[in-house]
């Protein structure tokens, strides 16, 4: 059984493409997606200072997307909260829930989603992140009737209620998300390691809220959906040689040609990059189709979070609807 899928994008701008495609392209991908009826949400990750990213103004971006479309959620998966003030976050998601009412949601992550230098650009205090657990209180605070910092509120924002949901790929943030009775999504299209792990202790600790009666588990994996299983092949390796790329761009190797990305296939950084694709299922219908059912079962979540990370438009456009025609979508 395939349970509910929803989709993250990370607004991915391909080499030599203008920002502003890849930004026509999310929206084409968002309408899309929202047509089909398939999909219960749609997520924007904020990350800074990468080249092959466009989603780090990220509430901008949901707002554009959600004007865009009628149906789908949308919202960020996440917002880094130690590089914002939690009030301001609340005045942009209860700008965006008053704009969008129904339709938006906030998760939220410790990481600073970049590196060491671009946070100090940030004006981001390194130690910010272990203040996480009060941040998200004082925000869920300021989205619902009363806020616990006293004389301050959140306009807009206060009454909101906006859902808030816990991204992690540790067991911190499956415990937090489970202490605070809030869903908990962990970012195995990426960081597969903990997530079994990850997913028991924070169902064996769940306690109850006001948003949350049961645990909620959402888990990511990469999909390439294709008519011909070898043409998600080719595509699958391209996407592997892409992520090559970018991390031997993070050690100061930009300007790879193909053959030197051939060449680091072979090395620590080809290893690195199969490990992050680890949960990644490329195929035809059928075959994306076992291959959800299986990452289901071994992830025990709820809901699923696919990334469409296929390099060309008409290929990301493919996989959501294959996607959509799948049976046993729980959508």
């Amino acid at each position: 059984m395939i349970p509910k899928l929803s989709l993250l994008d990370l607004a991915t701008v391909g080499r030599d493409q203008p920002i502003s495609e890849a930004l026509a392209d999310t929206v084409t991908l968002a309408q899309r997606a929202d047509d089909l009826g398939a999909f219960e949400r749609l997520w924007f990750a904020e990350h800074h200072n990468m080249s092959s990213i466009a989603s780090a103004a990220t509430s901008v971006l949901i707002a554009h997307v959600a004007s865009q479309t009628r149906r789908i959620r949308v919202g960020s998966g996440g917002v880094m909260l130690p590089n914002h003030s939690p009030l301001v976050i609340a005045e942009q998601f209860g700008t965006l829930a008053e704009l969008h009412p129904g339709r938006i949601d906030l998760g939220l992550g410790r990481a600073p989603g970049t590196d060491g230098a671009t946070l100090r650009a940030l004006r981001t205090d390194p130690r910010a992140a272990e203040a996480f657990p009060q941040d998200v209180r004082e925000l869920q605070g300021y989205l619902a009737d009363e806020s616990t910092v006293e004389g301050i509120h959140a306009y807009p924002g206060r009454g909101t209620r906006v859902p808030l949901y816990i991204l992690g790929s540790s067991l911190f943030g499956a415990q937090l998300a489970a202490a605070y009775g809030l869903p908990y999504a962990f970012a195995s299209h990426f960081a597969p390691d903990a997530l079994e792990q990850a997913v028991r202790v924070y169902r064996e600790r769940f306690t109850p809220s006001e948003q949350l009666q049961q645990p909620h588990v959402i888990a990511a994996l990469n999909v390439i959906a294709a008519d011909d299983s070898a043409e998600a092949a080719e595509a699958r390796d391209r996407v592997l040689r892409a992520r090559v790329r970018m991390l031997a761009g993070r050690v100061g190797s930009g300007g790879l040609d193909e053959e030197m990305v051939t060449a680091l296939l072979d090395t620590h950084v080809g290893a690195q990059a199969r490990h992050m694709l680890t949960h990644t299922v490329a195929g035809d219908a059928a075959e994306v189709a076992q291959g959800l059912a299986d990452f289901a079962a071994l992830s025990d979540a709820d809901e699923l979070m696919v990334t469409n990370p296929a390099p060309l438009l008409p290929q990301r456009i493919r996989t959501l609807e294959i996607l959509a025609g799948l049976d046993g979508n729980g959508s």
